[in-house]
């Protein structure tokens, strides 16, 4: 005679192994939801269109500096960014730096740099070490070298050439 076990459902192991699968998909869809809130990345531009039609702009003024010869220096140090321009031109009085951050928009920075006998000088607020995205322009807009630095840990003094 077949005997039939006879205790409530709750108290088998198979409806709790049943339900832990979906049970888990739902916390991990919980946590991912709360994730994607929680975090904005800022990587898509709201405007990316409008960028992807002046990229040819922007190529033309990078061929610029090159036909110029242009080559900047970068030093950075203690509360500074100091730059000097290698060129076989008259330089402007100041220099547009547009630092950006790779990742997070809300770090990048545009300075205004001063001329102050063969440099450009400007004191920022202090950059967090990593490395950064750098423009430096003409305020005419003419010509543009870009490149990467990568700011160091420490108050160090850091060089990095760019060249178009």
């Amino acid at each position: 005679m077949a005997t039939t076990d006879s205790s409530p459902w709750y108290l088998q192991p198979w409806p709790w192994l049943l339900m832990a699968g979906p049970a888990a998909v739902i916390v991990a869809g919980a946590i991912t939801i709360w994730l994607a809130v929680a975090s904005d990345d800022g990587v898509v531009a709201s405007d990316y269109y409008k960028r992807g039609l002046n990229i040819n702009k922007d190529l033309a003024r990078i061929e610029r500096a090159r036909a110029l010869g242009l080559e900047a220096e970068i030093r950075l140090r203690a509360g500074e960014v100091v730059v000097r321009l290698r060129a076989g031109v008259a330089l402007p009085a100041r220099l547009e730096l547009n630092l950006r951050h790779p990742t997070r928009a809300g770090m990048d920075r545009l300075l205004s740099a001063t001329r102050v006998g063969d440099d450009y000088a400007v004191q920022p607020t202090p950059l967090p070490a990593g490395h950064w995205q750098l423009d430096i322009e003409d305020p005419a807009g003419t010509w543009r070298l870009s490149g990467t630095i990568i700011v160091p840990d420490k108050d160090v003094l850091t060089v990095a050439t760019i060249r178009p």
